[in-house]
């Protein structure tokens, strides 16, 4: 009996809730991902998505996955605490497998506007992190864990990206996700073997793994490049596919596979179609996945207790800010460039010296469509 489910990311969205009906429909969908807080500014949920969420949730095939936490923010803003309060509300109502957060923290100054973006991989941010994780695993109490970036300023973002993830949450016996797709990004945008990314990873402790489509982005400096970004609204690469049935059989703790995209993309019928063919597609390939029985890892968060003040570090949270004035105010891809170099962050532990062009680029064409909200 396979012990792996494959499920959707399935929020309060139209045109995903009626793709997915048919699957649902038949029995199919074995697992459901929730952004929680994608609703915290919504005064009421429907009753009968309510009792959807509850059903997954009663048979431990709910996960909640955060994007607004903004783990990696320097400063501690009263945003995040409300955040963690409504997730101790919402889990009173709901019963999740576990809960995960994206890497990175969010630009702009609105808390629910601006684009996810990397941080140095240093020891403040090592603290940081391991504070609001501590916060995190206090409020959700079940097991919880952290994605993979597909952004990544540099090369060597990508060699210490894994490494950096399992020191992380470490703090809390906490898991990792692996987005494939996001994976997929990196090996088309760095040019570095899946094979040679995969190896970076602690793969013991993926409880998670996830798959998506995306798009490719012309270069505004090279005309012969396509950068591939992480957007979620088209199908599922063929590669992608095979990312998936290479790394099923090696990461033993897995325990659900889910597949993303975004609903604004699933207006056309062969649009939906297509989302249908390729959730049967990885389910099938994670039905025939053969890994080695065994009890899984227990994940539960280690017993700590929260310091009672949030630990700060202003020195980043200055130069967060600043970043994000240059992608967010920057009127070319020549200026931003010209500000950076100017600016505090040069010669920091930013390196952003080693940054590559066509990720500077992508750094500004995301913060310029996330600076009025996603």
């Amino acid at each position: 009996m396979n012990d792996v489910f494959s499920g959707i990311s399935c929020n309060l969205d139209r045109n995903i809730l009626a793709t997915a009906l048919p699957l649902f429909q038949e029995g199919s969908v074995e697992a459901i991902e929730w952004s929680f807080d994608a609703l915290f500014s919504h005064r009421s949920i429907p009753q009968w998505f309510i009792d959807l969420i509850a059903l997954y949730g009663k048979e431990g095939r709910l996960v909640g996955h955060g994007v607004y936490y903004s783990l990696f923010s320097g400063a501690w803003k009263p945003a995040q605490e409300e955040w963690l309060d409504q997730l101790k509300e919402t889990r009173k109502s709901f019963d999740f497998a576990h809960i995960s957060e994206h890497f990175g923290f969010m630009t702009g100054e609105d808390f629910h506007k601006g684009a996810p973006l990397s941080v140095p991989f240093n020891q403040s941010t090592i603290r940081l992190a391991h504070d609001r994780l501590c916060r995190l695993a206090d409020a959700a109490a079940c097991p919880v864990g952290l994605e993979n970036l597909a952004f990544a300023y540099s090369l060597e973002d990508i060699r210490f990206h894994g490494d950096f993830l399992e020191t992380l949450v470490s703090a809390v016996n906490g898991f990792i996700i692996l987005d494939l797709h996001n994976l997929y990004c990196q090996v088309k945008n760095f040019e570095v073997p899946f094979e040679k990314i995969i190896e970076l990873y602690p793969l013991d402790l993926v409880r998670e793994v996830h798959i998506s489509g995306g798009s490719w982005e012309p270069s505004m400096t090279d005309n012969s490049k396509k950068i591939r970004r992480d957007t979620h609204d088209e199908a599922v690469p063929k590669e992608v596919f095979e990312y998936l049935e290479a790394v099923l059989p090696r990461i033993p703790n897995v325990q659900f596979v889910m597949l993303e995209h975004m609903g604004f993309a699933l207006k056309k019928p062969e649009e939906k179609n297509q989302f249908r063919r390729d959730f049967m597609h990885m389910k099938e390939i994670v039905s025939q996945s053969k890994r080695e029985h065994s009890v899984k890892r227990d994940f539960t968060p280690k017993i700590t207790t929260p310091l009672a003040a949030p630990y700060e570090d202003l020195l980043l949270a200055k130069q967060q800010s600043l970043l994000s004035k240059i992608l967010e105010e920057s009127r070319s891809l020549e200026e931003v460039r010209t500000r950076l170099q100017y600016s505090s962050l040069a010669d920091s532990d930013w390196r952003i010296e080693q940054w590559e062009d066509c990720m500077i680029e992508t750094a500004y064409q995301i913060s310029q469509k996330w600076k009025a909200g996603f």
